[in-house]
């Protein structure tokens, strides 16, 4: 396996998933959450992003507080502080992959024989 392919497959395999990549970019932005808001702004349905923030809270990603507002029952989300280093950590090695990846059709063509 060259370096590049190597350095892909020791991605945090939690955070690489899209739908919660986009769950830990959004609570980074935002700070807090409720469950809503992240289905809306996450493009999720209710059972999508039940199991993705289960499988965050697992890791320690995540902190999930269920509380109510009034009558309703509410559901916040926040990253915690091993998120937040998980997702910098992510965000570092995804970035130093890119930069080191050929960039234009013209590298493509020039690896042809």
């Amino acid at each position: 396996m060259n370096g590049q392919a190597q350095e892909i497959a020791e991605l945090d395999r939690i955070v690489h998933e899209p739908a919660r990549l986009s769950i830990l970019m959004i609570l980074d932005a935002v700070g807090e959450a409720d469950f809503l808001y992240l289905q809306r702004e996450g493009g999720l349905t209710q059972g999508n992003l039940s199991s993705h923030l289960a499988k965050l809270e697992e890791a320690g990603y995540v902190e999930i507080k269920k509380t109510f507002k009034g009558k309703l029952p509410l559901t916040l989300c926040s990253l915690t502080t091993k998120g937040e280093r998980a997702l910098a950590e992510y965000s570092r090695r995804m970035l130093s992959i890119l930069e080191a990846a050929p960039q234009g059709p013209a590298r493509r063509r020039s690896r042809r024989p």
